[in-house]
């Protein structure tokens, strides 16, 4: 008895999914996601300012998104993720459908239907499609693991820690605001 084939989704299935559907495609396999949190969107909200007031205040070239913001990882039409907040800082990589290629860093905020993707499948197809920098901010178990892929780094932190950003000299976050 043959074996069914497990169908393949591209780009373009994502872009004809019903208006409102939130869903990520890795690898030819569609993600749904649920609607956020309140909280969730606090911790996405206060990261992004914090991170778009430093690269501001240093005048600096990168660019910050917050999702929901395409990112095209691999140059096929099988991959697209909208990450918490993605930071680019190779202009090249812009257009206007969002970025063409690894961001240089992520962060996911873990919900609770997004917490087996965010911890194995994004940190693995993150890693290999040259993210700099992963993080995983986890908010019911008041954890940040960070990955520091230039460096083959990677921390663990609570919501108490104020955590440096690898990809800059002097970013500092302090997590004890978002504790509950």
């Amino acid at each position: 008895m043959p074996v069914p084939q497990r169908k393949e989704y591209t780009v373009e299935d994502i872009y004809n999914l019903p208006e409102g559907t939130r869903a990520e495609l890795i690898d030819g396999q569609i993600y749904y996601m649920a609607p956020p949190t309140r909280r969730h969107q606090e911790i996405v909200g206060t990261l992004y300012r914090k991170i778009a007031d430093y690269i501001d205040a240093k005048g600096g070239s990168c660019k910050t998104y917050i999702s929901p913001f395409a990112v095209f990882l691999n140059e096929n039409d099988k991959n697209y993720v909208e990450p918490d907040v993605s930071v680019i800082c190779d202009p090249s990589k812009l257009n206007d459908r969002g970025c063409a290629g690894a961001p240089d860093w992520i962060i996911e905020v873990v919900s609770p239907g997004s917490r087996k993707t965010d911890y194995f499948t994004k940190l693995f197809k993150y890693r290999t499609a040259g993210v700099r920098e992963y993080w995983i901010v986890d908010p019911i178990k008041n954890l940040i693991l960070v990955y520091n892929f230039d460096t083959s780094d990677s921390e663990q932190y609570t919501f108490a820690d104020t955590i440096k950003a690898g990809i800059y000299e002097d970013l500092l976050i302090d997590f004890s605001s978002f504790a509950n």
